[in-house]
């Protein structure tokens, strides 16, 4: 069995049993990025690694080949002989499953197996095995799917093609909005953080957003904001592993204050800087600074930043007696 680094693979041969989970490998693998094409004749393959080696922008292929391929198939072994005297790095996947459970499967989706004949459905799946057991010699990953779900594949299939955990490649992506102008529909988790107290009330910082320094270390000096900030971080990091195990590939979340103007565009801000310190992929946008520029510039609304107001009135903890009340 040849022995390769997983951070080097940039091609991938999924091929095995019918039956045992090819479809749902190449949609898996698809969600992780990789170019796939199923059914590929394996005397083509060449030609397929050539084409991807001269490309300028480097793509990761993933090529599902089997039984289906009839007559074809049987170049496979040559294809494999070519690839292991090239200097490409590739890996090959071999789906393996438990007869009983292939033969559930089959039954449940009520289609005929590639190699059926006048016998049973465990012939055909005997003289499969008979058939792949070249290929599954060359394999560097051999797979059991038999008890696998759809998501728990999926994570195999990244550990062993990429070489880490699939939570790792999970993005957190957070955005900023005003709860005045409607909660999100799309967030998986929202936060309300209208306890802190609000730059709106401070003269100076009124007319300014959570982007500029000023009104972010308002918003992140005080010691409520500190603390819940780092209980809220730790509780996403913690978070992360679990959602990717149900198969999330990005996990949103919504920090949400009066306007989406201060508070918590400089919690999302601080919360995307602390993801990202700790390694996690993460992006940060800001749902009514965006908004509010594309009206501006459209000239549907007026450049006045000052729309954000407390609903009681009280200026988020300082009682509004550093500025205007509304």
């Amino acid at each position: 069995m040849i022995k390769i680094s997983g951070s080097d693979v940039s091609f991938a041969i999924i091929t095995g049993l019918s039956g045992a989970g090819k479809t749902q490998s190449m949609k898996a693998l698809e969600d992780l990025d990789f170019f796939c094409i199923d059914n590929l004749p394996p005397s083509l393959l060449p030609q397929l690694v050539e084409l991807h080696a001269g490309a300028a922008e480097h793509r990761k292929y993933a090529v599902a080949m089997d039984v289906r391929g009839k007559e074809y198939f049987g170049h496979l072994v040559d294809a494999l002989n070519w690839l292991a005297r090239s200097e490409y790095h590739y890996t090959v996947v071999f789906l393996e499953c438990r007869d009983s459970v292939l033969v559930r499967r089959f039954s449940e989706t009520r289609r005929q197996h590639p190699l059926s004949g006048a016998g049973s459905i465990y012939d055909s799946i005997a003289l499969e095995r008979r058939v792949l057991a070249p290929i599954r010699e060359r394999a560097h990953i051999v797979l059991d799917t038999s008890d696998l779900k759809p998501v728990e594949l999926k994570a195999h299939l990244h550990a062993a093609v990429m070489g880490t955990p699939v939570h790792e490649m999970m993005v957190v992506d957070v955005f900023s909005f005003g709860f005045k102008y409607g909660a999100p529909i799309d967030a998986d988790i929202v936060f309300d953080v209208r306890f802190l107290p609000n730059p709106f009330y401070v003269r100076d910082l009124k007319a300014t957003t959570g982007l500029e320094p000023a009104c972010a270390a308002y918003v992140m000096e005080s010691p409520m904001a500190r603390s819940f900030m780092e209980t809220f971080r730790d509780l996403i990091v913690s978070l992360i592993p679990y959602y990717s195990r149900e198969g999330k590939g990005r996990l949103t979340i919504g920090i949400g204050c009066t306007g989406g103007q201060h508070r918590s565009v400089a919690i999302a801000e601080e919360l995307g800087r602390q993801l990202a310190q700790r390694g996690v992929r993460s992006q940060v946008r800001h749902r009514e600074i965006t908004d509010r520029k594309l009206a501006i510039e459209s000239g549907l609304l007026q450049d006045d930043a000052g729309d954000e107001c407390d609903t009681d009135g009280t200026g988020g903890g300082n009682n509004g007696k550093d500025g205007d009340r509304i």
